[in-house]
């Protein structure tokens, strides 16, 4: 549901803040458009969608790679009068253009590290497009301390690592101004992308948590937008995400993607079960694909980890300086076994962690000291707070402590480098360490083993130097709590809170015999050189190609309010029945079949009193009243409770239990349809029922004449799936010999006789009424689950076997925007309430006979 604050965030975001001033009018950069019309700024209200007929004059193919920085240097000119500007080498969002296509144009949409005076932005931005194809997004200073070191850092950030607010000074209480902060933000990106793209021939890159409702603003304005997001840090579990107050926002605005990226399967995992949980998606697995069906749309979920740039790590290890800082290291740690950590200062990381598990080695290993060292690099800390400034002196603390109980002349176990390191001095340590120790508690990606295992391998034969001669040797202490840890078969995992663990882990690497190091290491990089960051980029991409090549066949329309938006898609042959459309066809019409489901379609799911109406019975009486139509409740439910329900409704055909029960009229005896009546399978499949339903809280077995339903719709979502997927096989395997079929459908799994369905049951109704001289001339045919398409099915053969004519007028319909054999839809049960409502308006009953007021209410 959507939360009650939220409803007018988009109109917020526009900067109609109460806390928020306006930001000054900017002069707009050139728009690169091809479809006609006039370019304004973003309406939120009207949320108009471009998507114009007309082909794009722009043949080449273009990529717009938004993320929250840029991937340029600046600094102030000596003389501070403009900035002087340079590609960031080491930015992953510049290194990914290796992996697309060659004639691909790449634009980049960011911020910039620098504050820029607003008198020089115009002039900034005009220099970025011009030579670095840059698009700045600048953000006003209020606007900008709330969205990244507010909501970024202080919520996304923490939460997604696992750390929960539990005290306002323990992580912090949510702030709404910082998340109305971030929308406003998210907006000011969106603005700039607007301004520059084309829609129908752009793909969008989004990059990372910072950009999570961006796709939202985006959607909104260009509905058949090709558009991917890859998030860079883990996406939690859903029992820490659901504790995030604007968590449906933030979902649903993900889901405005076509195609959504993660490192590990299991931050996927996460992703899709909050889905489940908290949206009500499944997700299928096709060919190998993972798809969220949402409104029409099939998201794509990439499971894919980052790799390195290995052109940029080998051309660092071919300088001489590196060359130089090597010889200078061996000599300062001859005879000295080293353990490296790179890690930034941040209290996910757990740098306090392994100076611990250093100090209980040395402890548990004498033989250690005074011959290992452990060399700590800690880059700069991005965010800030309490709890990072107690984390850093509490790395102070222990790295004292450790040195001043372990060290002696000429030896220190612990040496902490508390600056940035360049990518060749930080080369230069991977060559001389023996093992690399990575014991951060939480972290998204982390590429420093696979820098390290590269810097190990060395260059080419032809170019290796003489310390780089001989066998390759890399070993790995890893935290499982990392994402890289998976695709390193070969590195000790360890838990990092269990210290003594990481302990003997480190001891245990060391101490390997150099085989067993050098095996693992040419299986490590054997991936890391295979799987580098040119072969991920091109996998997303290449995946989002797939996912979004039906873009333009499709029709699409937007709906929804702030971020309850999304976009419909629909096959151009599955549309929406229109009211007046079928009246006129009903209206011109002599003989005519009506099949109705009962749950799901004229009665809504989530109802707790399933008896019918005062109206719906009505509406039944008026149109089986009618001499020219033959009506039918077409139902899974028994034959009592729908005899009960409908009992006025004399003139009402019904067919109970999926048709294994059948009458023509409330008048008739219930006849027997199915081919069997012998019911000895209940005693095999009832004792496995009661089996899943003991160990599955929240589920019930619902026993009917012909068959036994296992219902799991109050079950916990993913373990009701669950159960349910291995009752199936379970029942499927027991029942094998015995005349039955096992179905599952929407949170149930049903047992019922073989040669039982609606299909036959709508079959049988056809042909009755051709043999009768009533051919239909028009039919209507209406249900929500899986039982009914099996009658959507069932009218093509009727039509190729002559029982319903090639000119009858048909109206499969299905309830819901969802695949379907129907070529119809509404959209909910009080919808297929007003199309019947208006047939019976249409309709000619005859004049009320007894049976006819028995029958009215």
């Amino acid at each position: 549901m959507m939360s009650r604050s939220y409803t007018n965030l988009l109109d917020l975001a526009s900067g109609n803040f109460p806390v928020m001033g306006q930001t000054r009018e900017k002069k707009r950069l050139p728009r690169v458009m091809t479809v006609p019309g006039v370019i304004s700024e973003l309406d939120d209200d009207q949320a108009n969608s471009v998507a114009s007929d007309v082909q794009s004059s722009v043949i080449q193919d273009r990529i717009i790679i938004v993320a929250n920085q840029l991937p340029v240097k600046a600094k102030r000119r000596p003389d501070n009068k403009g900035w002087s500007f340079s590609w960031d080498d080491d930015s992953l969002l510049l290194q990914l253009k290796d992996g697309l296509p060659e004639e691909m144009e790449v634009l980049y949409v960011g911020s910039l590290k620098v504050d820029v005076d607003p008198i020089e932005q115009d002039d900034v931005s005009q220099l970025l497009l011009d030579r670095f194809k840059c698009v700045p997004a600048f953000l006003p200073p209020d606007i900008l301390t709330k969205f990244y070191h507010g909501f970024c850092k202080q919520h996304l950030w923490p939460l997604f690592h696992y750390m929960l607010p539990f005290s306002a000074n323990h992580g912090g209480r949510f702030d709404r101004s910082l998340w109305e902060a971030y929308v406003a933000a998210n907006k000011i990106f969106s603005q700039r992308v607007i301004e520059v793209i084309n829609p129908e021939d752009d793909y969008v890159w989004i990059h990372d948590y910072h950009l999570m409702v961006l796709p939202t603003f985006l959607r909104r304005r260009f509905n058949r937008l090709r558009m991917g997001f890859f998030l860079h840090s883990p996406f939690p579990s859903s029992e820490i995400y659901r504790t995030l107050p604007v968590r449906d926002e933030i979902l649903k605005a993900l889901l405005n993607s076509d195609l959504i990226g993660f490192h590990t399967f299991d931050y996927a995992r996460h992703f899709l079960s909050c889905c489940s949980r908290m949206l009500g998606l499944e997700y299928q697995s096709k060919r190998g694909y993972i798809g969220v069906e949402y409104y029409g749309r099939t998201i794509g979920i990439k499971i894919m980890p980052v790799g390195i740039h290995m052109a940029q790590i080998e051309s660092v290890m071919r300088l001489a300086d590196k060359e130089w800082r090597v010889g200078e290291l061996k000599q300062q740690f001859e005879g000295k076994t080293v353990f490296l950590g790179v890690d930034d200062m941040d209290v996910f990381k757990g740098v306090n962690l392994k100076l611990l598990a250093m100090e209980q080695m040395l402890k548990q290993h004498p033989k250690w000291q005074g011959r290992a060292v452990l060399v700590q690099i800690t880059n700069p800390a991005r965010g800030r707070g309490k709890d990072l400034e107690e984390i850093q002196e509490e790395i102070k603390e222990s790295c004292k402590r450790i040195n001043e109980t372990f060290g002696q002349p000429g030896y220190e176990p612990i040496v902490f480098i508390d600056r940035p390191v360049s990518l060749s001095e930080r080369v230069a340590y991977y060559t001389i360490a023996e093992c690399v120790v990575v014991t951060a508690v939480r972290d998204g990606m982390n590429l420093t083993p696979y820098e390290y295992i590269v810097s190990r391998q060395g260059v080419s034969e032809s170019e290796s130097s003489s310390e780089s001669s001989g066998p390759k040797k890399s070993m790995l202490v890893v935290s499982e709590f990392i994402g890289c840890s998976p695709s390193l078969s070969g590195a000790i995992r360890v838990n990092p809170w269990n210290v003594e663990a990481t302990a003997e882990a480190m001891n245990e690497a060391i101490s390997m015999a150099d085989a067993e190091k050098q095996l693992r290491h040419e299986k490590h990089y054997r991936y890391v050189s295979s799987h580098d960051v040119a072969f991920w980029s091109r996998s997303f991409f290449q995946d989002m190609e797939r996912t979004c090549k039906d873009h333009f066949r499709r029709r699409c329309w937007g709906i929804g309010l702030s971020f309850g938006f999304r976009v419909v898609a629909l096959d151009p042959n599955f549309r929406k029945l229109s009211i007046d459309h079928i009246v006129s066809v009903y209206l011109r019409s002599k003989n005519r079949a009506i099949l109705f489901d009962y749950d799901g379609t004229v009665m809504s799911q989530t109802s707790h009193n399933k008896t019918p109406s005062a109206e719906v019975i009505s509406i039944i009486n008026t149109l089986s009243g009618d001499s020219k139509n033959t009506i039918f409740l077409v139902s899974g439910r028994g034959r009592e409770s729908l005899g009960k329900w409908f009992s006025p409704c004399k003139k009402l055909g019904t067919a109970a239990e999926h048709g294994y029960f059948m009458r023509w009229s409330g008048n008739d005896e219930w006849e027997v349809c199915g081919q069997n009546s012998e019911f000895g399978w209940k005693e095999i499949a009832e004792p496995v029922m009661k089996l899943y339903t003991e160990a599955t809280d929240g589920s019930s077995i619902e026993s009917k004449e012909s068959a036994l339903v296992w219902h799991h719709r109050d079950a916990d979502p993913g373990f009701g799936s669950s159960q349910a997927k291995e009752m199936l096989d379970h029942l499927e395997s027991v029942l094998a010999n015995e005349p039955v079929a096992v179905k599952s459908g929407q949170f149930i799994v049903e047992v019922k006789p073989q040669g039982v369905s609606k299909g036959l049951v709508a079959e049988k109704i056809f042909t009755t009424m051709a043999e009768s001289g009533r051919q239909a001339d028009f039919v209507l045919c209406i249900g929500d689950d899986r039982s009914d398409e099996d009658m959507f099915e069932i009218i093509s053969s009727a039509i190729s076997a002559g029982v319903l004519s090639s000119n009858t007028s048909v109206f499969a319909c299905t309830v819901g925007q969802k695949p379907s054999k129907a070529k119809y839809y509404l959209d909910d049960p009080a919808e297929v309430v007003n199309m019947l409502e208006s047939l019976a308006e249409a309709s000619d009953p005859e004049p009320f006979t007894d049976t006819g007021s028995e029958g009215s209410l």
